[in-house]
């Protein structure tokens, strides 16, 4: 059986499959980068292109995007996994329970492992007994959060320096710096030049106070693309995601791949849990996930469902997320001067495609924006804790109408359903 057959059995790309082309992203990217640098200049909150500021968001960024990750490996499958929650829980407890006994890499090993197990318990119900897979991961999530919290009373409280709600301290990965870069960057970061000061931050942000299990995780973006749509094995795991039965009538055990592609899912959202507890803060804590799991299913789909949309969206709400731990009061009211303006940028788009309504709607929008950035000086600390959630909404609906899941995605499907 050749590749190129089951090629030709999957499902071809609708019109909301069409991709942005990489000049068009490049172009938005920078003139978000220069609108981002005006912003800096007017409002005088240089915090929000800073070194720290970027390292902090990349920090953040890597457990949603392992997540989404995660996400995206089972529903390329065909099986939808909001039960990435659950398994980051997972991660997070079995990362730190056995990291603070026997080291940090045996915690992420052991995490994985842990995560790995929730996504055994969600391919069971969803792919052997086609249970309806919301309910599955709705069930796994509330599973995985009772089963930690119980685990904890038992092992962390009888601990030392440990209590049924926190677990011992465990030993640090370590960080690094890239010799010399790093320091330059930041340098030229500080002085606060328009653009080149900024693009500083961010570069500097991604080579400065780096864990070795960040870069792990960066890496296993371009990894997931290669392996996903570059070998004949993640052909025909995305086969089963398009069209499960033309798959089977061509060879390919749909239930295995289903299996296959759902624990690898697991294993990366523990992964993302064990980041947390392990790099993230060196402890597990009782709440430690904080709706991440969803949040990375909500960057997959932002990506539609492919791995370089999914970094973005990870790392826009990475950085959101981190606003709160660095100057995010400050920060998130340069930030709305900043939605405004690409809120009018967004009702000229409307515009050009004859959409009125939808521009009016957005033109109203932008107008409250700017109106609520003029008569205030900063915003109220739980606006700053809320923004990753209002960015995850904001964003899904703003993109909703360019995506195209698999077409077989949570679809029921049992063995020879197509004879």
């Amino acid at each position: 059986m050749s590749t190129a057959t089951i090629a030709k059995a999957s499902a071809k790309p609708g019109k909301g499959g069409r991709r942005i082309s990489l000049p068009v992203v490049l172009l938005i990217i920078s003139g978000v980068l220069i609108l981002t640098s005006v912003v800096r200049l007017i409002t005088g909150a240089d915090g929000i292109t800073s070194t720290g500021q970027m390292s902090t968001a990349l920090r953040s960024a890597v457990p949603i995007g392992l997540a989404g990750l995660g996400g995206l490996w089972a529903e390329r499958a065909g099986v939808v996994n909001i039960g990435l929650e659950g398994m980051m829980i997972l991660g997070t407890w079995f990362g730190a329970w056995a990291g603070y006994q026997w080291g940090p890499w045996t915690g992420v090993i052991v995490g994985i492992i842990g995560g790995a197990l929730g996504a055994v318990l969600h391919a069971i119900a969803t792919v052997t007994f086609n249970v309806n897979h919301i309910v599955s991961g709705v069930a796994l999530n509330i599973l995985a959060l009772g089963t930690t919290r119980y685990l904890s009373k038992y092992t962390f409280e009888e601990a030392a320096q440990g209590s049924s709600k926190q677990s011992p301290p465990i030993e640090s990965l370590g960080t690094f710096d890239v010799p010399g870069l790093s320091s330059w960057l930041e340098t030229l970061n500080q002085k606060h030049w328009f653009l080149v000061s900024d693009i500083a931050g961010l570069v500097g942000g991604l080579i400065t106070d780096l864990s070795p299990l960040t870069v792990v995780a960066v890496a296993l973006v371009p990894a997931t693309w290669y392996v996903l749509w570059r070998t004949s094995f993640g052909l025909r795991l995305r086969s089963c995601g398009e069209n499960p039965i033309a798959a089977e009538s061509l060879g390919v055990n749909v239930y295995k791949y289903k299996y296959i592609a759902v624990i690898i899912s697991g294993g990366f959202a523990g992964l993302g849990g064990a980041f947390l507890s392990i790099v993230s803060s060196n402890v597990y804590l009782d709440g430690q996930t904080a709706g991440r799991g969803y949040i990375g299913l909500a960057a997959m789909i932002f990506g539609n469902w492919m791995p370089g949309g999914l970094a973005l969206g990870a790392g826009l709400f990475g950085y959101t997320d981190s606003l709160k731990l660095r100057g995010g009061t400050t920060n998130v009211h340069a930030l709305i001067l900043l939605l405004a303006i690409l809120l009018v940028f967004g009702v000229a788009y409307l515009i050009w495609k004859k959409k009125y309504v939808p521009a009016a709607i957005t033109a109203a929008i932008s107008a409250l924006m700017f109106l609520w950035y003029t008569t205030t000086n900063e915003v109220p600390n739980q606006v700053v804790t809320a923004s990753p959630y209002v960015i995850t909404l904001l964003v899904l609906s703003l993109s909703a109408q360019r995506l195209r899941m698999p077409k077989a995605d949570g679809l029921p499907y049992r063995k020879g359903q197509g004879k």
